[in-house]
């Protein structure tokens, strides 16, 4: 049976498992895509994001947010936030899912790979120079660039000019794959905190073979700047009418 929470669950968890399964390909150890670097990576984030939105869609989320920082934006945007807490924890959940499937299907590769730190990057987000307030402006600013755009593709004055039914989750994908090229340097651009917090989640609890520690410290950095940036996209696209 579909519904909005379904969508948003499984669209979400085909969102991280295409997602993290790029970053795990292109970090562990014997994968056969190993050192194909960024491109494949923002390359197979914007695949990821296009299969999650098509499978949400399909699966009962007309909205297919995937994304707390898209939700609580157009919520903004609306003025009404009702779907904010129900599609986060759907959100949230599918990311878990799609972080223990990412886990399972590279299973064999863990242990052959010694660095933890490595590790963990499949599963989430960490920066490239650790500075709290540096690292926290990048993914407000990443997100709001996220939030604002989406708001303006799916806007009246860009619909009525006669976009075709089913072209939008392919301009969100290369929305992404822009945004991982271009802003994505400094923090590994989570833009989404349950694309980062459900898979540190899954990472703190699954028997990953010589894993370190989750990087609590930093976890407040992609949750807290993308909900800041989504907001403000969509306070922006609330004040200009988009």
């Amino acid at each position: 049976m579909t519904s909005p929470l379904v969508g948003e669950f499984l669209g979400t968890m085909i969102l991280i498992l295409l997602g993290n399964g790029v970053v795990a390909g292109v970090l562990l150890k014997r994968s056969k895509a190993e050192g194909s670097g960024w491109m494949v990576i923002a390359t197979g984030w914007a695949m990821a994001v296009m299969a999650g939105v098509f499978a949400a869609i399909a699966c009962g989320s007309a909205d297919a947010h995937l994304n707390p920082a898209v939700t609580l934006g157009m919520a903004v945007r609306s003025g009404s936030y009702a779907k904010f807490f129900p599609y986060f924890a759907a959100q949230l959940l599918g990311a878990m899912a799609g972080a223990a499937l990412v886990w399972l299907h590279y299973l064999l590769h863990w242990r052959e790979t010694e660095d933890g730190a490595t590790k963990l990057a499949c599963f989430s987000t960490g920066p490239a120079i650790r500075h709290a307030a540096a690292n926290l402006i990048s993914e407000m600013i990443a997100t709001f660039v996220l939030v604002f755009v989406v708001g303006a593709i799916f806007s009246k004055a860009v619909s009525a000019g006669g976009s075709a039914a089913g072209l939008g989750p392919y301009v969100v994908g290369s929305l992404v794959w822009g945004i991982g090229l271009s802003l994505g340097g400094p923090t590994g651009y989570a833009i989404n905190p349950a694309r980062d917090l459900g898979p540190r989640i899954a990472h703190a609890l699954l028997p990953i073979a010589g894993k370190g520690a989750s990087d609590w410290g930093y976890a407040p950095i992609p949750v807290v700047g993308p909900l800041v940036g989504g907001a403000l996209a969509g306070g922006l696209l609330r004040v200009l009418g988009v």
